[in-house]
């Protein structure tokens, strides 16, 4: 038995260990005991009692409370038995959103440490998990209204499962897959469905012997569709963040290496880089991949073989110059992000591989952990670019981070060229912004420079000099040079012990070169801090405004000086802290002098210089109080001892000044203070009662500091060791220390704490000070007079001295009010935590309870007599919030340093290591913020009557005459109503009377209470999870009090607009499951502590269920009084039209998916939509919408076997997936010579309407619906239906009524800005749906009218009535369907042939939906129809391209389905691919698109039977070849043969650049066959539209993703058929072709014969005869060689130096022929050579300078070679004038004489 267990009587499975550090720890242990008790009773009595409100959400907030205070303080027997009850909690079925929110929150946080429970330890089911997800994610009652979810609920839901997955049993996964596989149909939104969900709950985490039934199963499967996506679809994405994260979790477990190259390649591609010369470039659908995903795979996937590494090698060098400060574009930020992510990644792997602790989780494969050589090369690989990102324009800190992550990996590597860097930059006058990067990079890698250590022994050595150096940073005219300077004195000095060593040299023996060196470089710290206060002093100077125009000019700081401010006395604290004594004292020597000497304003400076002063009186108190404070009283009571200053308005500056100082000195330990106690109650008694504003407020500053010195906990020290700094250099060697991290157990904290002697010095101070200013104001309250500025200044007094002794004021006591505004089976108490080891005072006892009693009556008093004083009530209502909620800590200082402290502590972590190695002063701030939240909980308090007076107080404030004092009202009553969870049903009606419709009400009460029922930010009142208050708020804002004014108006509209945007769908009827109440009732037999309580006896469980059933009962009850009041106010005659409107709204809300809307909000509703407001009419629709599916009648479902369907071989494998057409899913595809015609055909075909089942695997069990007599009767009497249901009826059998609706609904909105409504389809499908064809022909007249009807809004009209009902009569009977298609076809056939501009989208939108989630054969009447007349011509173009375009609205819908249709629909099109109209043309290449989508080959997949795409590219070749020379043969306009090749063609570039776009797999090879016909067409100058086509076309081909499998297509069509081609347009334009090609398929490409055929392609280009393609040849080469795919060696050089060597004849002797060939050649070196100097634009490779000076030779040849070397030496220039000092050293002197005369122009005069 280990201490703890003994102490405790458990072990405890993870303490938070700073509370071992609190000065007061011995007495926690009891405490968290006792608590946790309490918390296992109560929550478990919670739940056996069925009381999830209040009860569990009471005490599941304590548990989240009792883990942030104690950590994971329970045994592991306790911690699975609480994650199995909340996990019970949160799968109740039907549970309330924000419930399941809160219960995953708290599972959250006790699954976060995964080592503390193995899979052993814990199993937890994932399928109630997921049917919580489905619920949330997949809503099927969101879209309608009928449910309102939380905004973060998805993000939460995500988190938890992330958390559980780990937990899930081994079956799970094969479970899984049977669930989501029948989703991943790549061509339906569902194929994202099952992605996002194999990827959310797929657990990757087994141990290496269950793989087999882990990622075995499904990881080859889901890498070939991966392989065969092409255009990121947004489940590509998904897809990826599943790979890297089993790749993370099975490091060596997983063979990558097949799918490395195309792994790069995509990753490469995702960062949409430009690329090459093209004019055209086209943005790629899709954004990449997630960086820290990408980062995740490729660090996850490292392994022995260094195949990673060399990739990563190769990928950096196509990035780098993109890095270049100079290349900025979208881009940027993702490369960034890269670099500041992957050396990250890399981190946490060699942490975890070297440094981690070993869990229970299966750790990294032997032979697959990092070597010292990779990580060597990983820090190489990215050196390059992320010293070039360190200038990025966009921002250095993802540069300084990566920097630190890679000098912690190799600090050898990285830190001494950085420091070379930062040398430079320091001594550089004109480019701060260098110096700021370069610095901040420096900062980040403090801790490894000062550590020194064996890699990097001399990095201590640097600190003295870059200290100096940094110094004149500090400039007033700089303020971001300036804080950088801070930053990085403070940050050095933070970490080294500020200590003159320089005498140990003399006194030790044992001191290495490196320590004898850096100790006698301490010498000079004397030095720098006197510089250093200098230059600060200066600064602080600098921010005094002129004394002429400072009375004039507003004084008051602006953001930057604040941070500059606190930025100023951070870094003299650290420093100062950091000093020896000696040091110290010569610091404050010097400040003594300067403030002695000087007077500031006390708004910038003044407050600067004190700061200064406080840090350092904290660090010497004894010294620093011995010179200041005698000093201060002195001079101030001087000055106060003339006459009249008392009386003065304006005091003398040093006055100020001094209070000013004496305020901040004061902030010292209370031991050191006392002794000047009777001094500073002198200064305070003859400045507390000045009557100059400024000059009481600071005195009131001194007293407040005086009572937190005296009262506040809080650590003395935050030095960087936990000794001295002055012991003997014999004993002690401080330069040892430097970076030493702290022992988080041995930290030596010392705490000052109050003392008796303390405490009774801050009596004195309350007695002295505080007791005759609430005696003052008693007198005042009883009618004596008090001016107000008097006034003024005691309430000041009086909120100093509650903001001082905070601390020491006890909450009041009082009987707590929680359970009689909550009836709650169980106690509803808060927590009391200690935080202080003295006793409570009997004096100060009731303080707190007194101080407040007297504010209710002084409120209440000056509301009555001098409300116009407002200066006072801002001071009363700081008092409210102070007596309410402080106690020596203010929450948002808390969250403030919390953060920041979060911040320094990522910002300082040794991320390599060790986590837990923080410096000293981190883990001492730690230990504090841990007693500050101590404090801070303590202020969960229960609801007293006092408090309910106070609130009383506030509202009365809140609703006040003058617009500030309520808004400062408001924002403490916020604080106070959150603080009090359970006091908002309490105040409400001293809220809600202000919005009475009364005379006596005044406009700003009004006002004031709606501004309380807004709230802040997203709480609200008006949207509490509380039924009851809800029922109470709403009706009052209906009948709420009419002001014309414009701002109550906005106000109103602003607090429905929110409640309709937080509104969340409150529970009514709530349920406890068994499972829940069984395993709270296994809380009585875990381990220690045992409950506080006995569990419920059997009487007690009874009455819960009793008391369950009549809270439900209440809650239907106070439901249905909202919604009748609502409809009452609607229907009274008495609202005018906004409220009505505004109660109609409120109304939509109320309808559930749970409880049918009463009858009378049902009518309320129907009757709406023929309302003569169109605002009402259109709330109307979305409310019938909602109604109509609470209607819907649920249908009976059986199942059925896919494979029983049809003929299948004996032998036929059911169980093996092959996505696509196959034989067990041809049943149920679209037949158009088996068609069910009849009813007895119709009787015999099983209806699949899901389109995805099939295509991939079919669902087990496979469920359709069952035959229509089993199925709800449609055609009901009246009587038969319910009473809402009968109301709806009866509306729509009314002709009138029908009649009024359909005008309405055909009447145009905004004119040119209508669209298909899809909540007017809604309303028409829930309406055929529910009723069948009973209205049908009221609708029919109708109908027939808007068909005819060529009006924009009545054809509209007409799309959503015709797909509302043909997605409606989904469950009639065949009979029925036949009928109406009988009426509706002519009707749709009239309505196609008047379709216009305007209403063409309308209608493919209406067909679109009406084929949805539908059988295909189910609409066989549809598609028919929609298959006549195609292309006919009847209409003209419009009309052929619109019907098209319907057509093909429908078939996206059914996507692989309806192969016969898209056979017929190829036939129709074929003769019309080149259609003299553009639009047409357009939309053929469109509907091709759609056509060959389901042509996709993937792995294993069986091949489609819709149309392929080959056959169709080899019929089109024959008729393009005509064109492949067309720039040496120009188009004839007379050539009809000619011309007609080019619409075909223009046809089939629109298709294939849709097709690019849309479609889901890579490029397929016969796509090549069309290139070299549309290469020569960029050039095509006679027309405009081809040449833009061929251009769009040949980018978009180039970007695409070639397989494996194509590329030697690829290379072969470019090589033989292009290259080589006659027309020299197509061979030019091939070479920017291949440039992006290559680039978009890099690594595809490097296996050594796709090198050796691009270079073959590249370098006979170079030889060409036009002059074009040989420069775009270069072009390319120096592209190629930049990337890596081209490498330069010697054969490369020797060649083109061969090249260059080329004889030309002398101009005499020249024969043309000849020597153009000649001159070819030696311009082909030239270029090539240039090329070569070209590939490096910002470096000097050793071969360079040697290629420079041969160019340089040729500067005098004759053109073009001439302006070819002239251009590469200009562009060389450019691209390295930057580092040109750097560069030049690669070049001897010889080099760069000749190089200068080079690269300089002759002078024009010369």
């Amino acid at each position: 038995m280990d201490d703890r267990e003994a102490e405790l009587g458990f072990v405890p499975q993870k303490e938070i260990p700073y509370n071992k550090l609190l000065p007061y720890a011995d007495k926690i242990d009891e405490e968290s005991t006792r608590l946790l008790a309490d918390i296992k009773a109560n929550l478990g009595r919670a739940i056996q009692l069925r009381e999830l409100r209040p009860g569990v959400i009471h005490w599941t907030s304590r548990l989240s409370m009792y883990i942030r205070l104690y950590g994971r303080k329970f045994s592991k027997e306790d911690h699975v038995l609480l994650i199995k009850l909340v996990y019970e909690l949160l799968t109740i079925p039907d549970l309330e959103f924000k419930l399941v929110q809160k219960f995953a929150q708290l599972l959250i946080t006790l699954l976060k440490k995964k080592e503390l429970l193995s899979r052993d330890d814990l199993e937890l089911a994932w399928r109630p998990l997921y049917q919580v997800v489905e619920r949330v994610y997949y809503s099927r009652f969101e879209p309608l209204g009928l449910e309102w979810l939380p905004h973060t609920i998805d993000n939460v839901l995500k988190t938890l499962v992330k958390f559980a997955r780990v937990y899930f049993p081994e079956e799970s996964t094969q479970e899984m897959l049977d669930e989501w596989r029948p989703l991943l149909c790549p061509f339906d939104v569902t194929m994202s469905k099952g992605i996002s969900y194999l990827e959310m709950f797929l657990p990757t985490l087994l141990p290496p012997e269950d793989h087999g039934m882990g990622f075995k199963l499904w990881l080859e499967e889901l890498l070939n569709l991966w392989d065969a996506a092409h255009s990121t679809p947004t489940w590509e994405v998904t897809l990826v963040e599943l790979f890297a994260r089993v790749a993370n979790d099975n490091i060596g477990y997983i063979d990558w290496k097949p799918y490395i190259p195309k792994i790069f390649t995509r990753i490469l591609r995702g960062f949409n880089l430009p690329v090459g010369s093209k004019k055209v470039q086209v943005g790629r659908a899709g954004n990449g991949y997630d960086i820290p995903t990408v980062c995740i795979w490729i660090v996850a996937m490292m392994g022995p073989d260094g195949l990673i590494q060399k990739h990563l090698q190769q990928f950096f060098r196509a990035l780098e110059s993109y890095y270049h400060p100079s290349n900025m574009g979208k881009f940027t930020l993702k490369l960034q992000k890269l670099v500041h992510k992957l050396p990250a990644t890399f981190v946490r792997r060699v942490h975890r591989e070297r440094y981690k602790k070993p869990t229970w989780v299966h750790p990294v494969k032997e032979d697959f952990l990092l070597t010292n050589q990779d990580i060597t090369a990983f820090v190489e690989c990215l050196k390059p670019s992320v010293f070039l990102a360190i200038f990025c324009k966009s921002g250095h800190l993802e540069a300084a981070a990566a920097i630190q992550h890679l000098a912690a990996l190799r600090p050898e590597l990285i830190i001494p060229l950085l420091l070379e860097k930062t040398y430079v930059a320091l001594q550089s006058l004109t480019e701060p912004h260098q110096l700021i990067a370069t610095l901040s990079c420096t900062v980040s890698v403090s801790k490894t420079l000062l550590r020194g250590g064996k890699w990097l022994p001399d990095g201590p050595t640097h600190l003295m000099p870059l200290l100096q150096l940094v110094l004149p940073g500090i400039d007033p005219n700089d303020i971001g040079k300036s804080m950088v300077t801070f930053q990085v004195v403070s940050t050095f000095v933070s970490l080294v012990p500020v200590v003159d060593c320089s005498e140990a040299v003399h006194l030790r023996d044992d001191l290495t070169d490196i320590e004898r060196e850096v100790c006698s470089s301490s010498a000079q710290f004397e030095d720098f801090i006197l510089v250093f206060m200098d230059r600060c002093f200066s600064l602080i100077e600098s921010s005094t405004p002129d004394p002429a125009t400072r009375h004039h000019i507003d004084t008051s700081k602006n953001q930057l000086e604040s941070v500059l401010e606190i930025a100023l006395s951070s870094t003299f604290s650290s420093l100062l802290t950091q000093s020896s004594p000696q040091l110290n004292q010569v610091a404050l020597d010097k400040l003594y002098g300067f403030v002695t000497t000087h007077v500031f304003d006390t708004k910038v400076a003044g407050k600067m210089l004190a700061d200064i002063c406080r840090v350092s009186a904290r660090v010497n108190p004894d010294t620093a109080l011995k010179k200041f404070i005698p000093h201060c009283c002195e001079v101030i009571l001087s000055h106060m001892s003339a006459e009249g200053v008392q009386k003065e308005q304006e005091l003398d500056d040093e006055l100020l000044f001094k209070l000013q100082i004496l305020s901040e000195i004061v902030r010292c330990p209370s031991e050191t203070i006392l002794p000047y106690g009777d001094q500073l109650i002198q200064v305070l008694e003859s400045t507390l009662h000045l009557t100059c504003k400024q000059g009481y407020e600071l005195s009131g500053i001194v007293l407040k500091h005086l009572l937190r010195a005296m009262t506040f906990t809080y650590p003395r020290e935050y030095r960087s060791i936990a000794g001295s700094f002055d012991r003997p250099l014999t004993e002690y060697l401080p330069v040892r220390d430097w970076v030493k991290p702290g022992d988080l157990h041995n930290l030596g904290i010392d705490w000052h704490v109050p003392t008796i002697e303390s405490r009774d010095f801050a009596k004195k101070l309350l007695e002295i000070f505080l007791h005759p200013e609430l005696e003052k104001l008693k007198k005042f309250i009883r009618g004596e007079t008090l001016s107000r500025d008097e006034l003024l200044q005691s309430l000041n007094i009086v909120y100093m001295c509650i903001h001082g002794a905070g601390a020491i004021l006890p909450w009041w006591k009082g009987e707590s009010l929680n359970e009689e505004l909550f009836e709650s089976e169980v106690s509803l108490s808060g927590v009391n935590s200690t935080v202080t080891n003295l006793d409570n005072d009997p004096v100060l006892d009731n303080a707190r309870e007194e101080i407040a009693r007297l504010l209710h009556d002084l409120t209440q008093y000056m509301l009555t007599h001098c409300e116009d004083d407002t200066k006072s009530l801002f001071i009363v209502i700081k008092l409210y919030h102070a007596l309410m909620t402080y106690k020596g800590v203010v929450k948002e200082e808390f969250d403030a340093r919390w953060k920041s402290f979060n911040i320094v502590k990522r910002a300082m972590e040794d991320k390599l290591k060790d986590k837990k190695h923080h410096m000293r002063a981190l883990l001492i701030d730690r230990a504090l913020l841990q007693h500050e939240m101590r404090v801070l909980e303590r202020n969960i308090l229960p609801y007293t009557e006092l408090d309910r007076i106070l609130l009383t107080d506030l509202i009365q404030l809140s609703t006040s005459m003058y617009s500030e004092v309520r808004r400062h009202a408001q924002s403490v009553l916020f604080v106070g109503l959150k603080i009090y969870a359970y006091c908002k049903r309490d105040v409400l009606p001293s809220i809600l009377c202000n919005l009475k419709d009364d005379p006596k009400i005044s406009h700003q009460q009004f006002k004031g209470a709606l501004f309380v029922l807004l709230g802040i930010r997203e709480w609200s009142l008006a949207t509490l999870h509380d039924f009851k208050t809800v029922a109470r708020i709403w009706p009052a804002i209906v009948h709420a009090g009419h002001s014309e004014k414009l701002s109550i108006m906005k106000l109103m509209e602003d607090l429905v607009n929110k409640i309709h945007r937080h509104y969340e769908t409150l529970s009514i009827q709530t349920q406890v499951s068994d499972d829940s109440i069984r395993c709270a009732a296994e809380l009585w037999s875990a381990s220690n502590p045992k409950p506080s309580l006995p569990a419920p006896s059997a009487d007690e469980l009874e009455r819960g269920v009793l008391t369950l059933e009549k809270r439900n009962n209440e809650q239907v009850s106070c439901y249905n009084q909202l919604i009748n009041t609502l409809v009452d106010s609607i229907n009274s005659g008495t609202l005018r039209w906004k409220f009505s409107q505004i109660a109609l709204g409120l109304l939509t809300l109320m309808i559930r998916a749970d409880l049918p809307l009463p009858p009378n909000a049902v009518n309320q509703f129907v009757s709406g939509l023929v309302h003569d407001s169109i605002t009402v009419r259109k709330t109307a629709i979305n409310g019938v919408a909602a109604i109509l599916r609470q209607h819907k009648k649920k249908h009976k479902t059986v199942e059925v076997d896919p494979f029983q369907q049809v003929d299948l071989p004996a032998d036929y494998p059911r169980d093996e997936i092959h996505m696509g057409d196959r034989l067990d899913n041809s049943w149920h595809h679209y037949d158009s010579s088996n068609l069910p015609k009849t009813q007895e055909q119709w009787d015999k075909c099983v209806m699949i309407d899901k389109t995805h089942w099939g295509y991939y695997t079919w669902p087990k069990p496979m469920l359709t619906y069952a035959p229509l007599n089993e199925q709800p009767n449609l055609d009901r009497t009246r009587e038969e239906m319910s009473e809402g249901e009968a109301i709806v009826y009866d509306h729509f059998s009314n002709p009138d009524f029908v009649d009024k609706l359909i005008n309405f609904l055909s009447l145009e909105e905004r004119k040119g800005k209508d669209k298909f409504n899809t909540k007017r389809f809604v309303l028409f499908k829930g309406l055929f749906r529910n009723y069948g064809d009973t209205f049908l022909p009221l609708f029919k007249p109708h109908m027939e009218r808007l068909a005819s009807d060529s009006q924009e809004s009545s054809q509209r009209c007409l799309a959503e009535l015709i797909s509302g009902i043909i997605r409606g009569c989904k469950h009639w009977s065949f009979e029925k369907l036949d009928r109406l298609w009988e009426f509706l076809s002519p009707v749709l056939r009239s309505a196609l042939n008047n379709m216009t501009v305007e209403t063409v989208n309308d209608f493919a939108a209406s067909i679109s939906i009406a084929c949805e989630s539908r059988d295909p054969r189910k609409l066989h009447w549809l598609f028919e129809l929609l298959m006549e007349n195609q292309l006919s011509g009847e209409g003209g173009s419009f009309a052929d391209s619109s019907r098209l375009f319907v057509l093909q609205g429908g078939l996206a819908q059914q996507e692989w389905r309806v192969d016969d249709i898209l056979h017929r629909l190829l036939k129709c099109i074929e003769p019309h691919l080149s259609h003299s109209y553009k639009n047409v043309r357009d939309r053929i290449g469109s509907t091709l698109v759609n056509i060959f989508l389901y042509d996709f080959p993937v792995k294993g997949c069986s091949p489609t039977i819709s149309p392929q795409r080959k056959e169709f590219i080899e019929k089109l070749v024959p008729h393009l070849a005509v064109l492949k020379d067309i720039d040496i043969v120009p188009i004839d306009s007379d050539n009809g043969e000619k011309q007609m090749a080019v619409k075909l063609c223009k046809t089939v570039m629109k298709w294939v650049t849709g097709s690019l776009a849309r479609m889901f797999h890579a490029v397929p090879p016969e796509l090549f066959k069309l290139l070299p016909v549309f290469a020569p067409l960029e050039s095509c100058e006679t027309d405009d539209e081809l040449q833009q086509e061929a251009q769009v076309t040949l980018a978009c081909m180039a970007q695409a993703l070639l397989q494996p499998d194509v590329l030697p297509i690829a290379l072969k069509t470019i090589r033989e058929q292009i290259a080589s081609g006659r027309s020299w347009h197509a061979r030019y334009s091939v070479l920017t072709y291949l440039q992006v090609m290559v680039f978009y398929n890099l690594f595809n490409l490097t296996s050594d014969e796709y090198r050796a055929e691009i270079r073959d392609i590249v370098l006979e280009s170079l030889t060409d005869d036009r002059f074009e393609v040989r420069e775009m040849a270069g072009t390319t080469l120096s592209g190629f060689l930049h990337c890596g795919i081209l490498e330069m060696d010697d054969n490369l050089q020797r060649r083109f130096e061969q090249l260059c060597k080329t004889k030309l004849l002398k101009k005499s002797a020249r024969v043309v022929q000849q020597d153009i060939q000649a001159l070819i050649q030696r311009h082909a070196g030239v270029l090539g050579l240039s090329a070569c100097i070209q590939a490096y634009p910002y470096d000097v490779p050793q071969w360079m300078p040697q290629v420079l000076m041969d160019l340089g030779n040729h500067l005098h040849d004759p053109q073009p070679i001439e302006m070819t070397v002239k251009k590469t030496l200009s562009d060389f220039k450019r691209t390295h004038h930057d580092n040109w000092q750097e560069h030049k050293l690669q070049f001897t002197d010889d080099q760069l004489v000749v190089l200068t005369d080079l690269l300089v122009s002759p002078c024009y005069y010369a």
